[in-house]
């Protein structure tokens, strides 16, 4: 029995071996590199790159793209709940409002982000009505701030909230509805204390979701931030390609994913009831 599991384990062990763990070593080995004067790197081996994440420079970096990250987070949570809601409660048109949810993903990312740039900037869609219609005499500044990355993130990350959500309100049994109405609770009591408390893990998954690809973005605040809004994703892409900073890139890889690696590590603890 050992050896036929070693052998039906072998292709996902070879797998995990070729697609995650060597990347993942020839990541670390970069980042205990030296760079080079002109760029590349080479020996010998330091923790350089490693003390360098600890410039105030890149903490402010790494707590702006926390506070995007969660606040872009919050703002999928809220507005998934109640389309999750809606959706689970919608009977024979469930599939018709799940496959809208999921319209967006048949179109390139890239492009419905340069749509939105194309919406926000001074000449696009949204400044050009306020001007036509009075309300504004200039453009307003829509694009290339925080703003317009919290919504490019809010846009792109809003399915990967309300599918967790819509799951686990769809596993609900009515019959606690009902119960809750029979004693005499009413709407919104019933929201807080029976439908919110039985969501909580579709809840707990959106939030991961949402905030994991959130906090790592690059392409957004590239983007629709331009060079305002400096996050730890184009912060990495910016190490790779303009710097040509293999070692601090690889080291600032590694921290994004450690940091990542700990929010699961508390969320899974949380869920499983262990006080830290």
């Amino acid at each position: 029995m050992r050896l036929e599991r070693f052998l039906f384990l072998a292709p996902a062990r070879l797998l995990l071996l070729a697609l995650f763990l060597a990347p993942m070593a020839i990541v670390a080995a970069y980042s205990l590199m030296t760079r080079g004067a002109y760029g590349g790197q080479g020996l010998p081996f330091n923790v350089e790159s490693y003390h360098r994440l600890l410039d105030p420079l890149y903490l402010r970096i790494a707590a702006r793209s926390l506070w995007i990250a969660g606040f872009s987070t919050a703002l999928c949570l809220l507005a998934g709940f109640p389309l999750a809601l809606f959706i689970a409660r919608a009977g024979a048109r469930k599939s018709l409002y799940l496959n809208l949810v999921m319209l967006p993903f048949w179109t390139s990312f890239l492009v419905r982000t340069y749509a939105w740039m194309f919406l926000l900037r001074d000449t696009g869609l949204f400044n050009t009505a306020l001007l036509a219609t009075g309300v504004i005499r200039e453009p307003l500044p829509l694009l290339y701030n925080d703003g317009a990355v919290v919504l490019g993130l809010v846009y792109g990350n809003l399915p990967f909230a309300v599918l967790p959500i819509f799951a686990a309100l769809e596993r609900m049994d009515r019959a606690l509805l009902e119960a809750a109405a029979d004693l005499g609770a009413r709407p919104s009591a019933t929201l807080w204390r029976v439908v919110i408390p039985l969501a909580k893990p579709g809840i707990a998954a959106a939030g991961l979701l949402v905030f994991i690809p959130c906090f790592g973005a690059y392409l957004t605040p590239d983007l629709l931030g331009g060079g305002k809004s400096m996050m730890i994703g184009t912060l990495v892409q910016n190490q790779f390609t303009t710097a040509r900073d293999w070692p601090f890139g690889s080291a600032i890889s590694l921290a994004l994913m450690a940091i990542v690696l700990l929010v699961l590590a508390l969320v899974s603890r949380r869920r499983e009831g262990v006080l830290l």
